[in-house]
Parts: C-alpha cells; sequence; structure tokens
C-alpha cells in the first residue's frame, strides 16, 4: 500500500530533474474570493507541466533489464512529454502513443525530446488501448499516466513541497483526470495533516472521476469534448480511485465558458499561460464552487502547455464570457451618412470598434439596402446592454453574432 514515507522517497529521485516550483500568493484572487490564494506553479515545470515528477520517478524505478526493453507510454500530451524527457535523461528507448487531435506543440515537443510518437484515436481511452497492445506486442514497460504507485508517488511530491512552502495551508485545489495528481497530493498531505481539506475539479464535460464517487464503483463517462484536454479521461485509475475515496474531500466540476474566462484572467492579470486543465482549479474557486471563505487556500496550476494557434480562440472566448467583446450585424438603408451615424452613436456609448463588415449583395438584403456588421470591445455585460438598449431605442434592428 503506498503511503508518505514512498512519497518522501520519491522526492529525493524527483529533485535530481524537477524544480521546486514557486507557490505564489495572488494579490488579485484573494480580493476575488475572500481567501488568501496562492497558486502553486507547476506550469513553470520542466515540460511545461507537473507529469515529469510521476515519470522520472517510475524510469528510475526500472530494473537494468526493463531499462533495456524500453518503455511504451500513452498520453494526451503532458505524460507524453515527461515520459519522453526523463526516458531521454535516462537513455531508455521510449514510444508514446498519442491521441489523433492532441496539440500539436504537446505532439512536436515530445518528439523533440526524442520519442517515437504514434497519433492513435480520438481520445485519450483509445490511444491507451492502443499503446497497452503496444506493449504486450514489444515486451516494452508500460508508464501508466495515473494508475501507478510510482507515478502517484511522485506527482505527490507537490503535496510535501506546498506544506514546506506554505505550512499552516488549509484547503489545496487540484485538477483531476485519472486521478494521479490529487491521489499522490492528498496521500503526502492527509498522512500527517488530516485536517487539510483537499478538494478535486473536473471538467463538466468529462466528470469520470465524479461520477465513479458518486456510483461508488469505477465508471466510464463519455466525453464531449473540453478545452481542458488534459484531463479529458473517461474512467479514473482503480488506485487513484480509491486513494480519492479515502483521501479527498469533496470533488466538483466547471463549464467551458469558466474554464475559458479563468484561462484568461490568469494570461491578463497574472501574465502567466495556463493550459485549460491547468486552470480548472482556479475556476473552480473563482466561481464559488467550493465555498472556501478566509482560508490559506493552494491552487494547483497543473500545466502550461497550450498550442499557439489555440491562444487567440482562448483569449476570444475569454472576452466574450467576461462581456468584452461584442458583435452584431444590422441591416440600414443604403443611402450616405447611415453607416457614419451608427458609428457615432457606437462611439458616444463608448464602445471601441475594431472591425467593420459593409455589404451590398446578400441574399438576405432587399434592393436599396446593405447590411453592416461591427465588432467592438466593450467593459462588461453592463456596458453591452446599454449599447443593445440605445440601438433598439434608435430604431436598428439587429443579430448578435456572438
Amino acid at each position: 500500500m503506498l503511503s508518505q514515507e514512498d512519497i518522501k522517497t520519491a522526492r529525493q529521485v524527483v529533485s535530481a530533474i524537477a524544480h521546486t516550483t514557486p507557490l505564489d500568493f495572488s494579490h488579485t484572487y484573494s480580493t476575488l474570493t475572500n481567501n488568501e490564494v496562492y497558486l502553486k506553479l507547476e506550469n513553470l515545470q520542466k515540460t511545461g507541466s507537473f507529469k515529469i515528477r510521476g515519470a522520472y520517478n517510475k524510469l528510475m524505478s526500472l530494473t537494468a533489464a526493463e531499462k533495456k526493453r524500453g518503455v511504451v507510454a500513452a498520453s494526451a500530451g503532458n505524460h507524453a512529454q515527461g515520459v519522453a524527457y526523463s526516458s531521454s535523461r535516462a537513455q531508455i528507448n521510449c514510444t508514446v502513443v498519442m491521441p489523433e487531435g492532441a496539440p500539436l506543440a504537446k505532439v512536436e515537443a515530445t518528439k523533440n525530446y526524442g520519442a517515437n510518437v504514434i497519433l492513435h484515436g480520438h481520445t485519450f481511452d483509445e490511444a491507451l488501448a492502443f499503446a497497452q497492445m503496444q506493449q504486450q506486442q514489444t515486451g516494452a514497460v508500460f508508464v501508466h499516466a495515473f494508475d501507478d504507485p510510482h507515478v502517484i508517488a511522485g506527482q505527490g511530491t507537490i503535496g510535501l513541497e506546498i506544506l514546506e512552502q506554505l505550512p499552516n495551508v488549509d484547503s489545496i485545489v487540484c485538477p483531476i483526470g485519472g486521478g494521479g495528481l490529487i491521489a499522490g497530493i492528498a496521500l503526502a498531505v492527509k498522512a500527517s495533516h488530516p485536517h487539510i481539506k483537499v478538494y478535486g475539479v473536473q471538467a463538466a464535460q468529462c466528470p469520470s472521476m465524479l461520477s465513479s464517487l458518486n456510483a461508488q464503483q469505477l465508471v466510464q463517462v463519455t466525453t464531449q469534448g473540453t478545452i481542458a484536454d488534459g484531463i479529458a479521461v473517461k474512467r479514473p485509475g482503480k488506485l487513484t480511485f480509491d486513494l480519492v475515496q479515502q483521501y479527498v474531500d469533496d470533488v466538483v466540476t466547471v463549464s467551458e465558458d469558466e474554464i475559458a474566462r479563468t484561462m484568461l484572467y490568469l494570461l491578463e492579470r497574472s501574465k502567466l499561460l495556463v493550459e485549460g486543465s491547468g486552470a480548472v482549479s482556479l475556476a473552480a474557486l473563482l466561481n464559488g464552487k467550493l465555498n472556501l471563505k478566509q482560508q490559506k487556500v493552494a491552487v494547483i496550476i497543473s500545466g502550461g502547455n497550450v498550442d499557439i494557434t489555440f491562444v487567440s480562440r482562448i483569449i476570444e472566448l475569454g472576452l466574450i464570457e467576461a462581456g468584452r467583446y461584442l458583435s452584431i450585424v444590422t441591416v440600414v438603408p443604403d443611402r450616405p451618412g447611415n453607416l457614419s451615424r451608427l458609428l457615432t452613436l457606437l462611439a458616444d456609448l463608448k464602445a471601441n470598434v475594431i472591425s467593420v463588415n459593409h455589404y451590398r449583395i446578400s441574399p438576405r438584403l432587399k434592393p436599396g439596402q446593405t447590411e453592416i456588421e461591427i465588432a467592438m470591445e466593450t467593459r462588461d455585460h453592463k456596458h453591452i446592454k446599454a449599447i443593445e438598449t440605445k440601438l433598439t431605442e434608435s430604431g436598428y434592428h439587429f443579430i448578435k453574432k456572438v
């Protein structure tokens, strides 16, 4: 049975490769939530996530004969990079199976660390099944992303760091996919400090651990797709499920909009580029999912490997959710001055117009009409409401494009 001593041993191993990441106090999020909020910045870890801790601890537990056989793993991206980097350091041959839709940045990084990458399946679970077939065919050692005692112990080293960095911490909030991270942290903390609360957060689009806890047995859920791809695991691990049942105080979910908005908060206010799975813990706290007040809260920011082409979409989603962006389409008589009058009205309302498209030919238009599409920056939802009210009062019939 896994113990805190195993995690302490893992820390000695992991210290050879992983950073002790900052536990950074945030005045902004403390004010917003009426807590003392500290961000555990695993997005600043080597390979961009906490996964290197468990991967390296697992590889260092292998015998010389096992290392010679090589390793195989399955991952949506972060575990892939952790295994690839660790294998390169230990000079172990490595094959990683990743879903076909894995972010390009994670795929390329995994290849650059020296791994043989196979793209297979549409989800982590499909990639996992294929990787297990590869392991059986080649005789390589399988390095599970979460359901392995050495991996769990490696991830649990984060809990030991938090206890040293903030000895009087009241609560820890952690993302959950397969459960390796929260299982390790909860065991590391609760074994010596049982009063500290440990909370897990999942994407509402893939709540496999929460569903399993509610059913009191492992269940597989159907994922609807989520921007938190790193925790989109349809079925949690057996080891992790048992540890979560024993040590975790509660598990909640957050929506896609809440995740996107939090990613934007972290980028804009904290200057931190954080992936969807890394933002869910803070999203839960900011949106009142945990009902924590006047506590010292450590929030795990688990990773920052975001495909750069996806960043603009996240910014747009976050701006829309925060009431910072509005796009409308309206039809007006095709006469000189109508576009100018509309733009003047918006300027008077302090809307910052960022694009204008003017169409005279469209199947929606009658002769003598023109269609105007305007995108603008706004302050908040109240500002948008004021703009919509004034447009209506001024006789404009419009539709919101987003």
